[in-house]
């Protein structure tokens, strides 16, 4: 599924890379640990957190995520849209809890990587 597909079933909002959202989304990953995500997450997950500083940009690029949505109502800094712009990194917003939005994505077939 693209992020453009996810965006449209989630009425997820845009904050950055809209360049990006071609990309395909290959699983899912959520944790708010920056360490866990460089440790477990695949290339090609959509990341899922509370975390809207600019390292979640860095360790998106680092491990080739398709992308971040952040939950819970949180809103990148400026800092962070920015250095995701700067990197192609797409950060989507959300106003529903981690739970309720990684679960809609597993109801879409976005299910963790093996």
């Amino acid at each position: 599924m693209k992020l453009t597909e996810l965006i449209r079933e989630l009425a997820l909002t845009v904050q950055s890379a809209d360049k990006g959202l071609d990309r395909e989304v290959k699983g899912g990953y959520a944790s708010d640990l920056l360490s866990d995500v460089m440790a477990h997450s695949k290339e090609g997950d959509i990341w899922v957190t509370i975390q809207g500083h600019p390292n979640v940009v860095a360790v998106a690029t680092l491990r080739d995520l398709a992308g971040i949505i952040l939950a819970n109502g949180r809103q990148p800094d400026a800092e962070t849209v920015q250095r995701a712009e700067e990197e192609g990194v797409p950060i989507l917003c959300t106003p529903l809890p981690t739970y309720e939005i990684v679960g809609r994505l597993y109801r879409l077939g976005i299910h963790g990587q093996d």
